[in-house]
């Protein structure tokens, strides 16, 4: 059995006790205030410094459950930075974790290839009513029956608070104590690899929350001035003792990825992760994550090349986000959200599908600067794509998820063109069933941090001319109160009945075609066309042809014979294998293609899939 290696800080079990070891380089003293479990009893044990900025010390008679916090001289006590378990809640003590404890059932798991992943996008506490790691686990064989082969769970490091995105957290170690323990997300990882399905976690190394972040009482050296973010100095990766920080962020990778037995990471706005060193940390953490035969991929708004090229000329992620072809799909399904970069048009759609983004140099109307690098030469699974996202409802007024604001022939019709496509698809929880719940902003914070929350989001949405009215403006949920938490939550006895019943059989059997035939998985770009016939064709060639026909608005007409570039080999003909208008998927039946004389005729928004 392979040993374990101690983190670079934190309370880890070892021969002879407890080891406690942090990272203070400015500190003349540092002691750990330990509160034994199961009694009343506080020591004070004083650490050793080794030189290098940590102190350490082993406590003899420690043990798992004990709770404990640092002190630097003063009458003032800090959570570990590298806490396992915040019990608590953040302000709270520290706990010391055994992760020996949890006794695996994955020996025989195998992560699915790359290229093979169709990932759904959860959030532990509105997936279920319960909002808990357990109660995740009971919607795993549903995950599985649709054929989902991965989970993405956005952030669970713990955050003030009972409810959160987890976009606010501050203790990047510890499983949010809201979800449950540290082994109950272990429980939830091993019955995920029961199922077939690997676990990829969000992570955030970019900033930490503004409530409980306690590093800076550590030090200062954790950020820099040299570097700016959204949200204020970066972190410190590449001045003056940037080692230990570097460590203190690269551990956590390997944390999720060995202790919690995570196949794969999501990192968080990458463009925020600021490095001139000679190695970046983008590619040290790519490194580690397939050092151990784990992905790791980045939502990244630059559009580039570089972020998935193997190093030396890149940083070697799996994928990066490709959003460029969500933001044309919610234009082309009446979203105007992204109007100034984005017409959502059938060229502009075919244009994003053919090379994997749309902004490959040019400047953007918004900012006036050119964004992005050419990428054909990428591979397909090098993209991520999706047509809603936690940000994308979330960041809306009210809300609203894509099929809330669209005809459901659109919806219908944008979700098969996400599942068919070359490219990784990823689905936000619930969309596969055109879920009526919005998903909306919320937060826990304290009376005076959660008043400004709510202050600025009103603020924010004031400028904008539908909330002028009084009335529309108290439509907006407040992120600090609870109902709007459980407004989040999904409503699963949805999926037994219309419309939603016929949405779900539509994802199934596209998911099915998906998996069914690699011509839908390309490792390259030689099998596969793309072109703009007022609608979008994409054109699989492989054992067999496949087209894809996929028009978003409706109104358009194509002769398949006309066309070369809808013509087979050896005068075979198409025969219709899907219609998301069908009345299966809740659609009027109406047939738009003619076999005999192989005109497709749209006259609502649709997408036809023909073979030979």
């Amino acid at each position: 059995m392979k040993t374990r290696e101690l983190l670079p800080q934190g309370a880890e079990i070892v021969e002879g006790g407890v080891r406690y070891r942090t990272w203070a380089p400015d500190k003349g003293r540092v002691e750990v205030e330990v509160y034994r479990a199961g009694s009343d009893a506080t020591e004070v044990i004083p650490l050793a410094t080794d030189g290098d900025g940590y102190f350490q010390a082993i406590d003899s008679g420690g043990r798992a459950g004990d709770r404990y916090k640092y002190k630097f001289g003063g009458d003032s006590a800090f959570p570990d930075p590298s806490s396992r378990s915040q019990p608590e809640g953040v302000h709270g003590p520290s706990m010391v974790v055994d992760p020996g404890n949890y006794e695996w059932n994955d020996a025989a798991w195998h992560r699915p290839k790359f290229r093979d992943l169709v990932i759904y996008e959860l959030h532990i506490g509105t997936f279920t009513p319960e909002g808990t790691f357990h109660a995740a686990i009971g919607k795993l064989s549903y995950l599985k029956d649709i054929g989902i082969n991965a989970v993405e769970i956005m952030p669970v490091a713990d955050f003030p608070g009972a409810r959160n995105w987890g976009y606010d957290g501050v203790s990047i170690y510890a499983p949010a104590r809201c979800y449950g323990t540290p082994d109950d997300l272990r429980a939830l990882v091993d019955a995920a690899h029961a199922q077939g399905i690997a676990v990829i976690l969000d992570v955030v190394y970019n900033h930490l929350g503004p409530d409980g972040n306690y590093i800076g009482a550590y030090s200062p050296f954790y950020f820099t001035k040299r570097h700016k973010t959204p949200w204020g100095d970066a972190f410190n990766f590449d001045g003056e003792n940037s080692g230990p920080v570097r460590a203190f962020f690269l551990s956590n990778v390997i944390y999720w990825l060995e202790e919690f037995h995570i196949d794969g990471l999501r990192l968080d706005a990458t463009h925020a992760i600021r490095d001139d060193s000679e190695k970046h940390m983008l590619q040290e953490m790519a490194d580690a994550a397939h050092e151990r035969g784990c992905y790791i991929f980045a939502e990244d708004e630059r559009n580039q090349a570089a972020i998935t090229m193997r190093k030396p000329k890149g940083y070697g992620m799996n994928a990066a986000y490709a959003d460029d072809f969500c933001h044309t799909v919610q234009m082309a399904l009446g979203d105007t959200t992204y109007k100034e970069d984005f017409t959502g048009s059938s060229a502009e759609l075919a244009d994003e599908l053919q090379h994997g983004w749309l902004y490959r140099g040019q400047a953007t109307k918004r900012t006036g600067n050119p964004r992005g690098t050419d990428c054909e030469h990428l591979p397909p699974e090098n993209f991520l794509y999706c047509i809603s996202n936690h940000d994308q409802a979330g960041n809306r007024a009210l809300g609203e998820r894509l099929n809330q604001l669209a005809s459901p022939e659109a919806c219908r019709a944008a979700g098969a063109l996400l599942l068919l496509s070359p490219y990784t698809p990823q689905i936000f929880m619930g969309q596969e069933w055109g879920a009526s719940t919005p998903f909306l902003y919320f937060t826990d914070h304290n009376k005076d941090l959660g008043r400004r929350v709510s202050e600025g989001r009103r603020k924010e949405f004031a400028r904008m001319p539908e909330f002028n009215d009084p009335e529309k403006a108290k439509k907006i949920s407040d992120p600090q109160a609870g109902d709007t938490f459980e407004k989040s939550k999904l409503n699963w006895a949805e999926i037994e009945h219309e419309p939603h019943a016929g949405v779900l059989a539509l994802y199934r059997e596209c998911l099915r075609l998906r998996m069914g035939d690699a011509a839908f998985r390309p490792e390259g770009r030689e099998n596969w066309r793309v072109r703009n016939f007022g609608m979008v064709a994409l054109h699989y060639r492989d054992d067999a042809d496949w087209l894809v026909l996929a028009d978003l608005a409706g109104g358009h007409r194509i002769s398949l014979s006309d066309e070369e570039f809808c013509t087979l080999r050896m005068g075979k003909k198409w025969k219709s294998i899907l219609s998301t208008n069908e009345t299966r998927f809740g659609g009027n039946g109406r047939k738009s293609f003619d076999a005999e004389t192989e005109v497709v005729i749209f006259n609502q928004p649709e997408l036809l899939v023909l073979k030979s």
